[in-house]
């Protein structure tokens, strides 16, 4: 395995980070980094090229510093477009500002078996179990979907069922779309993600259970 050091290589540039004071995603500017990378020999003559990159970050907004790491190959890219592919590292960022994320408001009102699976899920996030959170993130929209009595031989069929049912709309379903593909990783590869991509995942599913659930039993309550 070879590998080389970079210093710098980004320094000055705005990137989108969650940040834990201001609690929301804002921008952040890298101040100093530090970028390892390489060729890595695999089995059977192939190379894999990696990259680690270290960087001390600050908030633009409340001027909050923080550690951030991202690392990847060249096999971390998703499909986003017919023709068109992503870079999709995994996010790393210290403290995590995600730690001791609480519940939703009146997550009692949701049905037992989500709100038991959303709970330990949640737990899995804030004690920093990545995989236990993708699975867990995926058995919540196979719940859901199973409640709706959604129609489909696989999950991706009824996810598209939930917009038919109109339970969800079509910007939602593709958001959820990402979201069993995500929870696919973490139980058929035992794949971890970053907690960056876990966060994100839980804003959906906190959003889905609060429109889904929380929202129309308020409703009924207060409009009689």
């Amino acid at each position: 395995m070879t590998h080389k050091l970079d210093l710098n290589k980004q320094q000055g540039k705005k990137i989108t980070c969650f940040c834990r004071d201001c609690h929301r995603e804002t921008k952040h500017e890298i101040i100093t980094e530090a970028t390892l990378s390489g060729v890595e020999e695999e089995l059977g003559g192939y190379q894999t090229d990696w990259s680690v990159e270290h960087q001390i970050i600050r908030c633009l907004g409340c001027e909050t510093f923080s550690f951030r790491t991202s690392s990847g190959t060249e096999h971390d890219y998703m499909q986003v477009g017919e023709n068109s592919w992503e870079y999709q590292p995994n996010i790393d960022i210290y403290p995590n500002p995600r730690e001791g994320r609480q519940p939703l408001t009146d997550a009692g009102l949701l049905p037992d078996k989500i709100q038991r699976i959303y709970e330990e899920s949640l737990q899995a996030l804030n004690d920093t179990q990545p995989v236990l959170c993708g699975i867990g993130t995926r058995a919540i929209i196979e719940t859901v979907c199973k409640d709706k009595n959604a129609k489909g031989g696989d999950l991706f069929n009824k996810i598209n069922s939930l917009v038919e049912l109109g339970v969800l709309t079509r910007d939602g379903a593709d958001i959820l779309h990402k979201l069993r593909t995500l929870g696919n990783d973490a139980a058929h590869e035992v794949k971890p993600h970053s907690l960056q991509e876990l966060g994100l995942a839980f804003d959906v599913v906190d959003h889905l259970l609060l429109g889904v659930y929380i929202l129309p039993a308020h409703a009924k309550k207060t409009f009689k």
